[in-house]
């Protein structure tokens, strides 16, 4: 079978859409597809090498075809859209050259880049379309008044995804919530196109087995390791780690749109119990988790059903307990419901989560090995590459059953 896969990241990028993007690809490669992939030269973040292929295992098997993209970054919105824009300008110049695909996997970075897929479509009506849907636009502007709500901008784009839709084989959501956001607004009739909840996953192969649980005693270490982006909220953690003080440590890795917004906070509440670092590689997220307590997730209400934090896929394969902070019905809320690997709690709930992190340090060494036994039969049972492809493989290949 030809598969393509579109998606303006692609590994070695750091981006979690970049990173799901090649486990898929090598694994259908592996299983003897003939797979391509068009992404963009520039990563998630500035001075990436796109031809360095340290993360890429088995990366000579897929044929990767970048388009030039301008070195930016995403500091802007000017800079996201004219990545965007030359990104997808580029994509479908080579989509329209390339020989008739079997299978179109095409995912939502940037917006729109689905109209590529359905391109090749027209020119070869075989070609079967899967929409993996990673957040959903113009949903996720309109929240965060990024464009006007049901201003032209969205009328434009909601209109295009509507027709995207009526030439879709198959929908890929990340969780309930996003699967009716989708449904209820752009299915052609009910079960049209049909939708698949799938959530992403983690490498078994980067996290072969959790590290051991870290002594008992002294202050829990909760690590947010990821984008600290709009669709996140702050505020609730920065008051509990002020009330909590020296009981508590907190670490955030990453970066993004609030990162600013977030070290503010903490220098103005003059919190000595919270650390801000940058991005890491990919090969160094085990290292860091294995010196965590437990993982902290936080949402904006506004972002249940448009986004799907990917931290929690690889917190569950270190063995850590989540601390979750934001909507009820998000993957987030949904894994700590199925498997009790956590905490899950509302905005503003400052009391919760002083709760819950001074529940962590009453631990002894037989509570916390059950907590991290409960986040690692998560990861292996729903959250892993073992567990997802399989589903995804029956959306891509139905005749093989």
């Amino acid at each position: 079978m030809r598969l393509l896969v579109l998606n303006q990241f692609y590994a070695p990028d750091i981006s979690p859409t970049a990173q799901l993007a090649a486990s898929l690809a090598e694994h259908r490669a592996a299983a003897g597809d003939e797979v391509t992939v068009v992404a963009g030269r520039a990563g998630y973040l500035e001075g990436l090498d796109p031809d360095d292929h340290a993360l890429v295992a088995g990366s000579s098997s897929v044929r990767v075809r970048r388009v030039w993209t301008p070195d930016l970054g995403k500091g802007s919105i000017g800079r996201r859209v004219l990545g965007y824009a030359t990104y997808l300008v580029g994509a479908l110049v080579r989509v329209l050259l390339l020989p008739a695909q079997d299978v179109i996997v095409v995912m939502t970075t940037p917006p729109m880049v689905v109209v590529v897929a359905v391109a090749h479509r027209v020119l070869h009506r075989r070609a079967r379309v899967v929409l993996w849907s990673m957040d959903c636009y113009p949903d996720v502007a309109e929240r965060f008044r990024e464009i006007k709500d049901h201003g032209a901008v969205s009328r434009v784009l909601r209109a295009v995804t509507r027709w995207a839709f009526w030439r879709l084989d198959h929908v890929v959501a990340l969780d309930g919530a996003m699967a009716e956001l989708l449904t209820s607004q752009y299915a052609v009739e009910p079960g049209r196109p049909p939708c698949t909840v799938v959530p992403n996953w983690e490498r078994v192969a980067l996290f072969p087995a959790p590290p051991p649980p870290t002594e008992v005693g002294g202050s829990p270490r909760v690590l947010y390791l990821g984008n600290i982006g709009v669709g996140h909220r702050f505020d609730t953690v920065v008051a509990a780690a002020a009330e909590l003080g020296d009981a508590a440590r907190f670490r955030f890795v990453g970066g993004g749109a609030r990162r600013d917004e977030l070290a503010e906070s903490v220098a103005a509440a003059r919190l000595s119990n919270v650390e801000l670092e940058g991005y890491v590689p990919k090969t160094g997220t085990p290292e860091l988790l294995s010196g965590a307590d437990a993982a902290l997730i936080t949402l904006d209400d506004r972002s249940l059903g448009v986004i799907s934090p990917s931290k929690l896929h690889s917190s569950l394969a270190a063995g850590l307990p989540i601390v979750y902070v934001g909507p009820v019905g998000s993957n987030v809320d949904e894994a700590i419901a199925r498997f009790g690997c956590g905490w899950s709690l509302r905005q503003g709930d400052v009391a919760g989560l002083v709760a819950a992190v001074r529940d962590l340090a009453a631990d002894d060494a037989a509570a916390r090995a059950e907590r991290r036994a409960r986040s690692r039969a998560a990861f292996e049972a729903a959250y892993s590459d073992r567990a997802t492809l399989p589903q995804l493989d029956r959306i891509l290949d139905p005749d093989r059953g």
